[in-house]
């Protein structure tokens, strides 16, 4: 598995883990050989393969104001979690430091913060105040506005104000934001009032760069929600020469404009761009937040040297004129032709304070108790080709990022319909973030989508939604008269709770600002909502009875160990496989006789203890060495099965523990046996008797041969090799299998070994007390 970390804004940053993005992100790794954030990072939201040592380095071109969220992955992929055994993969510790620098002010940037940002000002043309908030947008709605005594000539400012007044009075906030009270106003459908207006900016001095390597940076504040903007730049001056009575080698000095939101635009790196010296830059339904202009004089390609020479001393000098048209009265759209409706929030459940439901304002179209809304009384009435458009708007806030949002509408009747989604802004046909129709989605990793068109239903998810204001275009193919749809949009925790699979677990993230959910499975599902099936309950059955009764293997060591009457490894190889079976039963689901730790501990650690007694017992030692040997062997076998139970190191540690019970047996054993021949005047001078070296190896050899059945000793080992095959075949789909094999494979190989080792002669044939006829003198009779 690949670990990974990962960056994100205003959402908990969660990897895409498609095929296609793991292929695209391990071939980058494999080109680019490394990741150090300047050379690569171009845009900071991305997942990295992580090393040991790890520096990424972003500048405010690559990284925008707000909440950014970081995640850690020890891998990528599908991964099936039945059982906790499974998991013994690496174990990494991270440790971060982040550093953050900026300048005092957002208008100054650049290392040394001695690079300003000019800020545009604005002024509107007409008597409408610009919106300073997502709730303010209703304010141009002419159902909203306190109409009841006006005349001919209204006074639509005063109106403005007097429902500021009753707003800003009658709207609490729910964690920052408009809750649910309202109040109904009487209106007049007969007045008229515009369509749109026009916000004009402008910045008040005239702006001069002076070589082609300068930018020029200036920053506008979108509060609303716009049609477009248009940046155009006027009075063009070349070395105080206007540019229409230049001479025509300066025809091709161009004014270029780059534009981004929320981050500083280069070159390489923007949202738009135009020579706005000859056109102006339109930019269709731009996001609600900070837009950010770079302006850079460029010349084109001129073979004369002279035109070269003289641009690279030239200073241009314009206006920057930037407008920005926006839509009253609730509608919206390029010609604003369409309906928008801001939705509130209700709070579902006070015990969760980040699950909320979506009404609109008006309750006429559904009611504070009910969690969706009559949907055809607030579609656009007007229609293009057919075809309608109707806007919601809605605010995620902050700190439920880690929520999903849930969006469902059910129509009657086979209506076709469309929703488009968009961050910060109007979605459009052309200008989406995600696409949800009756038949299909077009949206990647990051949405779950379920629609059925014979039921007229579309229902989907927008996993761990971004912070901040939304806007869901919906859009209706056909038109259907007297049909009744209904709509629903909820922020919820877990998706489709759980698939009624498994519990939906809330936590807060490590900095306590957000909340996040999270679905913990049953045994038998998996994925993030516990939809994916990774057993059948007849294939869970199997399963268990395989891991259970593979542990009945125990018997033929143990039935060994008690015909020879070696009590202690009885009791082991008893206990061993009586406490595995206890342990999976519990790991599988079934029941669980104890803790899940004290059945993993006590498996484990009896299954270590009879791997080294098996060897040790082949060493035929006296009791009082085996007794020291088993009392070592169960203080070290016991420190592994507690701090690393499941880590494959143990198997190879185990049975080199046990190699030298073995030997350390076999030299006590021989040394005992052969303690004769070890004389003071040998120890000094073997190493020159070669013929008593020659000798004391042959003797060993024999002993050896006549000490095992070789036979029993090679089916032993077969057994061994086939049993650390199955350790290392074990995966996350078969573990049940291999996991079963190695029970049978490793009980059945220290039954050979036990069966290889031959019995001492004393053992066989005990000697008996010898009896001898002594004659004893008998006393006279007399």
């Amino acid at each position: 598995m690949l670990p990974v970390i990962c960056f994100n804004q205003g959402r908990p940053a969660l990897p895409d883990v498609s095929d296609t993005y793991l292929d695209s992100l391990l071939s980058n790794f494999i080109a680019n050989g490394t990741f150090d954030g300047t050379q690569y990072l171009l845009d900071l939201e991305q997942c990295i393969p992580f090393q040991k040592n790890l520096t990424i380095t972003s500048t405010k071109d690559q990284v925008s104001p707000g909440i950014w969220y970081i995640g850690f992955f020890n891998g990528l992929g599908p991964e099936r979690t039945q059982s906790r055994m499974i998991n013994r993969g690496h174990t990494y510790t991270v440790s971060a430091t982040i550093n953050v620098e900026g300048c005092a002010s957002s208008t100054i940037f650049g290392p040394s913060c001695n690079k300003t940002i000019d800020v545009i000002s604005c002024s509107q043309s007409s008597n409408f105040k610009q919106p300073r908030t997502l709730l303010d947008l209703n304010l141009f709605n002419r159902n909203g506005l306190d109409l009841k005594d006006a005349g001919e000539h209204l006074d639509v400012s005063s109106a403005v104000e007097r429902k500021i007044q009753q707003q800003s009075s009658l709207y609490p906030t729910i964690m920052g934001s408009a809750a649910v009270e309202r109040k109904i106003v009487a209106i007049n459908s007969n007045v008229p009032l515009r369509a749109e207006h026009l916000v004009s900016c402008t910045n008040s001095l005239s702006s001069c760069i002076h070589n082609d390597e300068e930018l020029k940076f200036y920053s506008l504040d979108i509060v609303g929600s716009a049609s477009k903007f248009i940046i155009s730049a006027s009075e063009l001056m070349l070395n105080q020469t206007s540019i229409s009575n230049s001479s025509a080698g300066f025809d091709g000095i161009r004014l270029m404009c780059y534009v981004r939101y929320s981050s500083l635009p280069r070159g390489s790196l923007h949202d738009q761009s135009a020579d706005i010296s000859r056109t102006p830059l339109l930019v269709n339904s731009p996001k609600i937040g900070q837009w950010y202009v770079a302006l850079q004089i460029m010349n084109q390609e001129k073979a004369d040297k002279v035109t070269q020479e003289t641009f690279s001393k030239a200073t241009l000098c314009f206006s920057l004129e930037w407008q920005l048209h926006q839509c009253q009265n609730g509608k919206i759209g390029q010609n604003c032709t369409w309906k928008s409706h801001v939705l509130q929030r209700v709070l579902k459940s006070s015990n969760v304070p980040v699950e909320f439901y979506y009404v609109p304002e008006d309750h006429r179209y559904g009611s504070l108790e009910d969690t969706n809304f009559q949907l055809d009384h607030l579609l656009s009435n007007s229609s293009v080709d057919n075809v309608t458009w109707t806007y919601f708007f809605l605010d995620v806030p902050h700190g439920a990022a880690g929520s999903n949002l849930h969006v469902q509408l059910v129509s009657e009747k086979n209506a076709f319909y469309e929703i488009y989604s968009r961050y910060g802004g109007a979605a459009s046909i052309d200008n989406w973030d995600f696409y949800v129709n009756s038949t299909s989605n077009i949206n990647g990793s990051m949405i779950l989508a379920s629609c059925d068109l014979s039921k007229g239903r579309i229902n989907f998810y927008i996993l761990s939604v971004r912070e901040g204001i939304w806007s869901f275009g919906v859009r209706r193919v056909n038109d259907v008269s007297e049909q009744e749809s209904y709509m629903s949009i909820s922020l919820e925790g877990c998706a489709k709770d759980c698939s009624s699979k498994g519990k939906c677990h809330y936590s807060v993230d490590e900095s306590g600002l957000a909340f996040f959910s999270y679905c913990s499975c049953d045994r038998n599902h998996g994925g993030f909502d516990c939809s994916n099936e990774l057993v059948s309950p007849q294939g869970h059955i199997w399963h268990s009875i395989f891991l259970v009764a593979s542990n009945g293997a125990a018997i033929l060591p143990a039935f060994w160990s008690l015909r020879r009457k070696a009590f202690a490894e009885w009791i082991l190889f008893t206990s061993s496989g009586i406490s595995s079976g206890l342990y999976h039963a519990c790991d599988v689901g079934s029941w669980c006789a104890l803790s899940f730790h004290a059945l993993q501990f006590m498996d484990f650690w009896l299954s270590f203890m009879a791997v080294v007694s098996t060897f040790v017992y082949m060493a035929a030692i006296d009791d009082d060495s085996k007794r020291a040997i088993h009392t070592a062997v169960a203080i070290v076998t016991a420190l592994l099965a507690e701090t690393g139970a499941t880590r494959s190191e143990n198997v190879l540690i185990v049975i080199a523990i046990g190699t030298l019970g073995l030997v350390a047996g076999w030299f006590l054993e021989y040394s005992a046996a052969n303690r004769s021949a070890w004389t003071p005047s040998f120890n000094f001078f073997m190493i020159y008797r070669w013929q008593s070296i020659r000798g004391w190896c042959w003797n060993l050899i024999k002993a050896l041969l006549k000490k095992f059945r070789w036979p029993f000793l090679l089916f032993g080992f077969i057994g061994l090799a086939l049993a650390g095959t199955s350790w290392v075949l074990e995966n996350n789909n078969s573990y049940w299998y291999w996991h079963s094999l190695w029970h049978i494979s490793i009980y059945t190989a220290s039954f050979f070994f036990l069966c290889s080792s031959r019995p001492k002669i004393n053992e066989l044939h005990p000697q008996e007390p010898q009896y001898e006829l002594t004659r004893q003198n008998s006393p006279s009779r007399e």
